[in-house]
């Protein structure tokens, strides 16, 4: 420990003696992570941005419509199950128009009953209400109703009633169905549905769990089901991510490769003009490794509080002008990776300063 310590304290007074050649590098270090973030980072950033647009819940939809006479029935959702690649899955039955039970002669809104074990990501608390004779509503729904309180009764026109008890947070891949009120049921395998919304768990799964979903169907009238995607979202989602980040990699290794070089020319200038220096060092006995392990951790320690300040320096102005940012994974790569190229640059003026013969350097004027 002492000798890191040692080999610390001479580091940062042999950056202090060449104060000129360290700000410079510096300088070049800040300029290249502010580089590649003003540039890339801000096109990673978009990217992240539009991709968590395109990965919304809404974007990895698969809706199957089915007519009356299709057959399709609750205990789909047992073999959906079984299905990987799958976030979430509701069922619903075909709709039934209901009225506030005070006012028969009012607005009209379907009331849907709905299947499934993930029907609380809707925020339908369980326990509340009487199971099958609850219903939840969107706000459009109790609007419409008259039931702003969320609280209330409904009469369908087939003449079941229906308590309200709250109201349900509409995902966007459930907005087709607004006004939208649901009243959650208990498992039955045999009941009829008229829609079966499932989630894939990625953009890439929906084209495969599509394909899945209707091998799965067990219907009796296979051209009485309606199946509609986002795939080619999720193409689209593949396309701008490929390009992107292609333009991305290679700005920042014409960046880097630009740096290293620029870095390795002032550590070659710096060595030769301290050789006087790295002559004496010898004579006294310092090792070749003791040489180059002063150099690098000299670089390192500047290559590190440039990437801090260009890094800082770049967010900083992203946020002033209101461009989204890029992930924090991003701006740690981009610093670490500056980190290594002023070590990597340093290497070969480092290797040249300590194979040099000592009793050379010192007859050199």
């Amino acid at each position: 420990m002492r000798r890191v310590r040692a080999l610390l304290r001479e580091s940062i007074a042999t950056a202090r003696s060449s104060r000129v050649a360290s700000i410079v590098t510096i300088v070049m270090i800040a300029g290249m992570c502010a580089a590649v973030l003003l540039t890339t980072g801000r096109t990673v950033g978009a990217e992240q941005a539009v991709i968590s647009t395109l990965d919304s819940a809404g974007t990895r939809s698969i809706v199957i419509r089915a007519e009356a006479d299709a057959g399709l029935q609750a205990d789909v959702l047992n073999r959906i199950a079984n299905l990987e690649g799958i976030a979430w899955a509701g069922a619903f039955g075909p709709a039934v128009d209901a009225t506030n039970a005070l006012n028969l002669d009012g607005m009209r809104v379907p009331v849907r009953l709905a299947y499934g074990a993930d029907l609380d990501d809707l925020g339908i608390r369980t326990g509340v209400g009487v199971p099958g004779e609850a219903v939840w509503g969107s706000p459009p729904a109790l609007d419409q109703l008259g039931l702003s309180d969320d609280v209330g009764s409904l009469v369908t026109t087939s003449g079941l009633d229906y308590a309200v008890v709250g109201s349900l947070a509409t995902p966007d891949y459930l907005r087709f169905l607004e006004p939208l009120a649901i009243a959650p049921q208990a498992e039955q395998p045999d009941a009829p549905l008229s829609v079966l919304v499932v989630i894939a768990a990625r953009p890439d799964l929906v084209a495969p769990v599509s394909q899945a979903l209707l091998s799965v169907l067990a219907v009796d009238d296979p051209t009485g089901i309606t199946l509609s995607t986002s795939e080619s979202i999720a193409t689209l989602r593949a396309l701008i991510e490929g390009q992107l980040g292609s333009f991305g990699r290679e700005l920042v290794l014409a960046i880097f490769a630009l740096t290293g070089v620029l870095v390795a020319a002032i550590l070659s200038g710096l060595t030769a003009l301290r050789r006087k220096d790295f002559g004496r060092r010898r004579a006294l006995g310092a090792s070749r490794g003791l040489i180059v392990a002063l150099l690098l951790t000299q670089m390192a320690l500047l290559s590190i509080t440039g990437a801090a300040l260009g890094t800082g320096g770049a967010l900083i102005a992203l946020t002033l002008i209101g461009d989204p940012l890029p992930g924090l994974p991003f701006v740690a790569a981009v610093a670490v990776l500056a980190t290594a190229v002023g070590l990597v640059a340093a290497l070969a003026p480092a290797l040249a300063a300590a194979t040099r013969d000592p009793i050379r350097e010192l007859r050199v004027p």
